[in-house]
């Protein structure tokens, strides 16, 4: 082959595997994975992580796969985000990896203006302008932000404390868009995500003891700690559409994902992983265990229950309820695991081949 040939051979290799995940639900799977192909246009590979999605769900992915030509690994168990992001990241050879959950839809150029980005700037780490809920791309969710530890000392004992800062969230896209600009950041979300490969041989694979919650700060302090930068983009576009779970076989994994033990394991982890005080940042946390199952769950059947009038007494019966429920389906879970080697099994394995149509 002629140098020329090479050279454009190279050029038509794809930068990027994508790497979709479980957020908290599967049935806004459709909408998601067909929006990545419908407004990315560089080469790029897809390995779509399914963690035990329903038989309607799987059979779409299945028939999916074959048609464009990418690689499932699914498991007969639900995955935590890093466990599922881990199984994905195990088959990337790519300079780049993209995370993105199943539940975001991307815009036109989305994916160009993340490369574009690492590349011009060096970046290890690339986040979007991210949005949130529905209609897509009109209400910001994220547009950089703060996750650094502070050392307090106003009293006796110095203590290492967390700041995290979210910059733009609940603001209008038209209103502040013209205003944001590509800037070195701190903290970057996992809904949506590009990374350059090479950090993790300097930092190891994601942390699976980050269950739910906060994986995204332990990640970029790694990254940060190892002389990595962070970056935000503002010229890609993307939106997380969250629950809540609007199918009933989205409930069982909603209600472990969310979990009351999940969220304390992990608030755990990052306390102790970087020796920081346990304060009201923290405190504050504990109080909130299971605020997202009261707001898609309990108040919604609360509020059918009684014909749409408010009941506190009966919301006092359904919370101790959902707690009861909450740790018998965590307890479950952790058991079913055990039962499962945590090498998944792998369907329609095209690895080789993942090339946008």
């Amino acid at each position: 082959m002629t140098n020329d040939k090479q050279q454009m051979a190279n050029m038509n290799l794809p930068k990027v595997t994508i790497v979709v995940t479980p957020r908290e639900r599967f049935s806004y799977t459709k909408e998601s994975l067909e929006s990545i192909y419908e407004h990315t246009q560089i080469p790029f590979k897809l390995v779509y992580i399914d963690g035990n999605s329903p038989i309607k769900v799987r059979q779409y992915l299945e028939e999916q796969a074959r048609v464009r030509n990418f690689q499932i690994i699914r498991t007969d168990y639900y995955l935590s985000p890093n466990q599922a992001r881990n199984i994905g990241l195990r088959q990337v050879d790519t300079p780049y990896v993209v995370f993105a959950d199943n539940d975001v839809v991307v815009s036109p150029g989305w994916l160009e203006n993340l490369v574009r980005c690492a590349e011009e700037t060096q970046a290890t780490v690339v986040g979007p302008l991210m949005c949130q809920d529905l209609p897509i791309h009109e209400i910001v969710h994220f547009a950089g932000g703060e996750s650094h530890i502070w050392v307090d000392k106003n009293k006796a004992t110095p203590r290492r404390r967390l700041r995290e800062k979210m910059y733009k969230q609940g603001k209008r896209v038209v209103e502040v868009r013209d205003r944001l600009h590509r800037n070195e950041t701190e903290l970057a979300e996992f809904h949506c995500v590009l990374v350059r490969t090479e950090i993790f041989s300097r930092i190891a694979l994601l942390d699976e003891a980050m269950l739910n919650t906060k994986e995204h700060l332990d990640f970029c302090m790694s990254v940060r700690e190892a002389g990595g930068k962070v970056y935000f983009e503002p010229s890609s576009l993307v939106t997380y559409v969250p629950g809540p779970p609007l199918e009933w076989t989205d409930l069982h994994f909603y209600m472990l994902r969310w979990s009351d033990a999940w969220t304390l394991a992990s608030l755990h982890r990052l306390r102790d992983k970087w020796n920081l005080a346990e304060d009201a940042y923290f405190l504050q946390k504990y109080k909130q265990l299971g605020w997202r199952r009261r707001w898609t769950i309990v108040h919604p059947l609360s509020h059918r229950l009684t014909f749409g009038i408010k009941s506190h007494w009966l919301e006092k019966i359904l919370v101790p309820l959902d707690r009861i429920l909450n740790r018998y389906l965590t307890s479950s879970h952790a058991r079913q695991q055990q039962k499962f080697q945590l090498q998944p099994q792998q369907t329609n394995d095209v690895q080789d081949n993942g090339f946008a149509a």
